[in-house]
């Protein structure tokens, strides 16, 4: 679909954003844009470096409760 848009589609596409955000408003709306990219970027790359990171050690699952209450922080109340 997006494949099929000629120079002129583009140029509607270009008209519309100019009535639509006016001339002062659109490059404040591409700076956001372009860091919205660049945070999506730095944290796929941050979960994927997590997932290949955790191949190394298991993960505490909800089933198994033994196991994430051993990663808690302080002592294990007891009964």
């Amino acid at each position: 679909m997006i494949g099929n848009l000629t120079g002129m589609h583009l140029l509607v596409l270009v008209a519309v954003l100019l009535l639509l955000f006016g001339a002062t408003k659109l490059p404040a709306l591409a700076r956001s844009i372009g860091q919205s990219m660049r945070i999506l970027r730095t944290e796929t790359r941050s979960l994927s470096a997590d997932e290949s990171g955790a191949d190394d050690k298991p993960r505490a699952s909800a089933a198994d409760p033994s196991a994430a209450a051993e990663s808690t922080v302080g002592p294990t109340p007891r009964n």
